[in-house]
């Protein structure tokens, strides 16, 4: 093979393991094996799963989609897993239901939850309040030994957080239980969003694609030195 052709498949590899790995991380989550069994029989997130068409796997519901093809978590069941601390669970993020409940977990930081913009109910153990609290929340309820959250609300929509918490030229997204996100509307980028103009995407990403080859090809010419060395 030619120095070219092997430098072509050095790159060829590279994207195929990098956007490949992409496409098939929810089917490959760790999240999913976070402990033994399976989502529940007869639990709200297997009832949501089997009633929505998705696939259990471990202890997740997958779905489809079925413009892009993407997988992704929608519901994520670690109940009765005797989980004692929870700190990350940002590979459901695309999660809309998730149980948590008869686990000794004392304390749960908001924080595990920001970003989970979809989550739409929550199954805790009674002695935790609602991610976020209740202003949260459309109904939160204790029903025995598990807390219910339900109907995530839009923190947008909540007193000042779209007239002095975002700057100018920005818009407001819901980010999670009580987070929100700032975005640039169009024709602003930068920071605080006060650049106008289009961002210079054909810019940046030559030069994110220029240094993606020249990484690979400095790999192979160390690796061939190496090999003439020998």
């Amino acid at each position: 093979m030619t120095a070219e052709g092997r430098l072509l498949t050095v790159v060829a590899v590279f994207f195929v393991l990098f956007y490949g790995n992409r496409f098939c991380h929810a089917a490959n989550s760790q999240i999913c094996l976070m402990c033994n069994g399976t989502v529940v029989n007869g639990s709200a997130v297997w009832d949501f799963c089997t009633s929505s068409a998705g696939q259990i796997d471990g202890r997740c519901c997958l779905q489809t989609d079925n413009t892009s093809g993407a997988v992704h978590i929608t519901g994520l069941d670690v109940s009765y897993c005797n989980l004692i601390v929870v700190e990350d669970l940002s590979e459901a993020s695309t999660a809309l239901m998730i149980d948590l409940s008869f686990n000794p977990i004392s304390n749960l930081s908001d924080l595990v939850f920001e970003g989970f913009s979809q989550l739409f109910y929550v199954i805790l153990p009674s002695n935790l309040t609602c991610p976020g609290g209740n202003a949260s929340w459309e109904k939160t309820e204790v029903k025995g030994e598990v807390r219910v959250c339900e109907g995530q609300i839009n923190a947008c929509n909540q007193t000042g957080h779209i007239s002095w918490d975002c700057p100018q030229n920005s818009l407001c997204s819901p980010y999670g239980p009580g987070f929100f996100a700032c975005s640039c509307v169009e024709s602003f980028h930068g920071y605080k969003c006060l650049r106008e103009g289009e961002f210079p995407i054909v810019e940046v990403f030559g030069i994110l694609g220029g240094s993606t080859i020249l990484v690979s090809l400095v790999l192979w010419v160390t690796q061939r030195r190496k090999a003439k060395a020998m």
